[in-house]
């Protein structure tokens, strides 16, 4: 007797997972990504970065201070939070990690001071996950898994906002805020999570007080959403070749480059030894 409504001969599609960062990775550099997502045991990485370690702990604490009944959420507490999540991994010696410390302190206590802090975010360090489809209105037959961690989401007038923190040399412009595909990703994501639209996202350079905004259309988000799809697909087929006995330089080539002087497989990387000296792990704080 014939089935009706069922085609066993159709094997349904595999969603890949994919992350703002590992998709960043991949187009950075394959080889690296390959390094730090599929080589096991991992490959020799090197030590910590000072600018990584100072990015952590302004992100550890303004996650505690918002984690504070609102009356303790003041700049002096924001302070105090910043020295009791220290830390002074990769930088040149206790001197300068003292330098960059206060320096720390000062950013906190003014971001609360010039920021509203009162309002309890939606999420803090919130993990989401979701499956979209940016061809069929992002939820009809998925075609990959978007997930992450967004360092915290608000909700303003019934709306979510995607707030992510940036402590790098330079303060960020729309264009920057606007173009980030992780943003863009986690617009998404947080959406379909908590059922709730989301198109602003925000970055905010905490060392100026900076916020850089932009407000996505459906149509921008999507455009984000079929380039990370595109990525997501390269990194899928290289993976399952190289699971099939493929050529791993051929399938993960290195892309190299100044920022082999930085990156965290160096040690692992001769192509990348090549491209350019090694810096030293503080090279990148800001002056």
């Amino acid at each position: 007797m014939e089935q009706i409504g069922f085609d066993f001969g159709v094997q349904p599609r595999r969603l890949t997972k994919v992350s703002p960062a590992r998709l960043a990775t991949f187009e950075d550099c394959p080889r690296r990504y390959r390094m730090a997502y599929l080589d096991r045991p991992t490959p020799q990485r090197t030590g910590p970065w000072a600018h990584s370690t100072l990015g952590a702990v302004v992100h550890n604490a303004l996650r505690a201070l918002f984690d504070l009944p609102v009356e303790k959420r003041t700049p002096a507490r924001a302070a105090a939070l910043l020295t009791e999540h220290w830390k002074d991994a990769g930088f040149a010696d206790a001197a300068q990690a003292a330098i960059y410390r206060e320096r720390a302190k000062s950013w906190v206590a003014d971001y609360v001071e010039e920021n509203d802090v009162t309002i309890d975010p939606v999420g803090l360090e919130r993990w989401i996950s979701a499956p979209v489809n940016p061809h069929e209105g992002g939820r009809a037959n998925p075609t990959m898994i978007i997930e992450g961690r967004a360092d915290r989401i608000d909700e303003r007038d019934g709306e979510l906002v995607i707030i992510d923190y940036k402590t790098g040399r330079r303060p960020p412009d729309e264009y920057e805020a606007r173009g980030s595909q992780a943003l863009a990703m986690y617009a998404v994501a947080s959406a379909r999570t908590l059922r709730r639209p989301c198109h602003r996202v925000e970055l905010h350079h905490v060392p100026t007080g900076t916020i850089a905004a932009a407000e996505h259309t459906d149509d921008s988000l999507r455009r984000q959403l079929v380039r990370a799809e595109e990525t997501a697909e390269d990194l899928r087929l290289a993976a399952d070749t190289l699971a099939a006995g493929g050529d791993a330089d051929v399938l993960f080539p290195p892309q190299t480059g100044r920022r082999c002087a930085w990156c965290d497989f160096r040690p692992s990387c001769a192509e990348g030894q090549q491209a350019a000296p090694a810096a030293k792990s503080w090279d990148l704080l800001a002056p």
